[in-house]
């Protein structure tokens, strides 16, 4: 590479593809950097149907787009949380919202009190806090207003949308800002001394690159077949390996939230668009087999489907590096989670806003290749933790499910739980993914052990927080009567 990062290489479309190539012709465009993606129609994308969480607005705002246009464009809806349904046993469910979930009591977090009053007999479940949480499954939604006193302002909430609508709006976007899009197969790479020189396609074209992106899913193309960078595999803590997935026709009464229900040998995801309804089932090969769990995938299905099954077949775990040589992975390329928390586009987004702060001058320097793989591998493994809770906090019959409650879990995990059976204490690593909120929210649903409370609580009286505790959940309730229906809200998007 010369000193001017002249060229920039995208080998793949799809999600990754094109959330890359409209960061990096927006931003480096107007430099002079030339940005080319390479792509095939003759290859498909994985995309299904996508659940996002609220980090994807940060993203779209800093690239300018417009979120009426976008939820437009993709058959957008809104998502306020996620609802798992059966996970610690059949019939119980709780709510993962975004957002806030109460307000701090006496100088005290919110989590301690309630966990000191549930301690101390109170039954209302955390969602009754959860503005998010209550609206979702009231099937209410807005954005956030102007009053900074109100729950109503400080609304969470993030996107489900149709990926192959998604891809194409972002091709539109970055064809916008000068990105050029070159129709081909990939048939060789060309190593040269900084990695790879260059791309040999069907068509006989070479196509250079001083930087070059992997989006070529779980093929890796570049950072496998060519830099072999390596695999770390999870399937000992995440065994689920398949997902079946069919769309079906739009729900009448679309819930701003994604569903996620547990099954005998995985769970099923349900993903509302204004167009249809994303259904899928994410299970263990060595628990059920392919046709078994396409059977129980339509068999839950809510009205007509609009095409046949698909299965997608994938190992759980991610690249030994991310980046190597001028060669970085984004997406399936670069590693793979299931979709329980909706992860999958965030670890794209999170993946190029970290590339885009370390962007080399010249040949990249030995010390920016590691801190950003170390960035990666920590985000990658913390998500990998929080994935892992939900199954190992479970009290059901079936063996795949006894089977991961009784595995081995990761350090970091077994660490986190322990510090909150001593005392519903919740630590959260420098830029972890997931808040303290998420993971109260997690953690009670899946009737994680705690044997007491902070008590720091002890500072006021157990009556004092049990009706400040009341009050926050009479204001959640007037804050909710307040907001207009989900499917009001993606009407006024036509």
């Amino acid at each position: 590479m010369t000193d001017a990062l002249r060229s920039v290489t995208i080998v793949g479309g799809g999600t990754a593809g094109w959330m890359a190539a409209v960061a990096f012709g927006r931003l480096l465009g107007p430099a002079g950097t030339r940005v080319t993606l390479i792509e095939s129609d003759d290859i498909p994308t994985v995309g299904v149907g996508e659940a996002t969480i609220p980090p994807i607005r940060t993203f779209h705002a800093m690239l300018g787009i417009d979120e009426d246009a976008f939820l437009r464009a993709t058959g957008g809806s809104y998502k306020l949380g996620i609802r798992f349904e059966g996970w610690t046993r059949p019939g119980e469910s709780y709510v993962h919202p975004f957002g806030q979930i109460g307000t701090d009591i006496a100088g005290v977090p919110f989590a301690a009190q309630w966990l000191r009053a549930r301690h101390a007999g109170l039954a209302v479940p955390l969602g009754a806090y959860s503005l998010e949480a209550r609206a979702a499954e009231a099937g209410r939604f807005s954005r956030p207003i102007a009053n900074g006193d109100s729950p109503l302002s400080r609304i969470g909430y993030a996107y489900h949308f149709d990926a192959g609508r998604y891809a194409a709006f972002l091709r539109t976007q970055s064809e916008a800002y000068g990105v050029v899009r070159h129709e081909g197969l990939v048939k060789r790479v060309e190593r040269g001394p900084a990695g790879i020189a260059a791309v040999h396609l069907a068509d006989g074209s070479r196509i250079s690159g001083d930087l070059f992106i992997d989006c070529s899913g779980f093929r890796a193309l570049l950072i496998e077949g060519a830099m072999e960078a390596g695999w770390i595999d999870w399937s000992e803590w995440l065994p689920c390996d398949r997902a079946v997935a069919v769309p079906s026709v739009a729900d009448a009464v679309p819930l701003p939230l994604t569903r996620a229900i547990a099954e005998r040998a995985g769970w099923r995801w349900r993903i509302p668009l204004q167009h249809r309804t994303g259904n899928g089932h994410v299970f263990s090969s060595r628990h059920m087999s392919e046709d078994e769990a396409t059977a129980m995938l339509l068999a839950g299905v809510e009205g007509e489907t609009l095409a046949d099954p698909r299965v997608i077949r994938f190992a759980t775990g991610h690249r030994n590096r991310f980046w190597s040589g001028n060669c970085i992975a984004l997406g399936l390329a670069a590693g793979f989670m299931e979709p329980l928390e909706s992860t999958s586009i965030h670890l794209v987004q999170s993946g190029l806003q970290h590339l885009l702060r370390m962007l080399p001058v010249g040949r990249p320097a030995a010390a920016t290749v590691e801190r950003y793989n170390r960035i990666m591998t920590a985000e990658f493994s913390r998500i990998r933790d929080f994935l892992v809770a939900h199954y190992h906090l479970n009290a059901r019959a079936e063996p795949f499910w006894r089977d991961r409650a009784t595995a081995a879990i990761p350090e970091g995990l077994a660490e986190k739980l322990a510090l909150f059976h001593a005392g519903g204490r919740i630590f959260r690593e420098a830029d972890e993914l997931f808040n303290e909120t998420s993971w109260l929210a997690v953690l009670t649903g899946q009737n994680a052990p705690v044997s007491g409370y902070d008590p720091i609580c002890d500072g006021i009286p157990i009556e004092t927080a049990a009706n400040r505790l009341a009050q926050i959940e009479r204001v959640v309730a007037t804050s909710l009567t307040h907001m207009p229906s989900h499917a009001h809200a993606l009407a006024r998007l036509a």
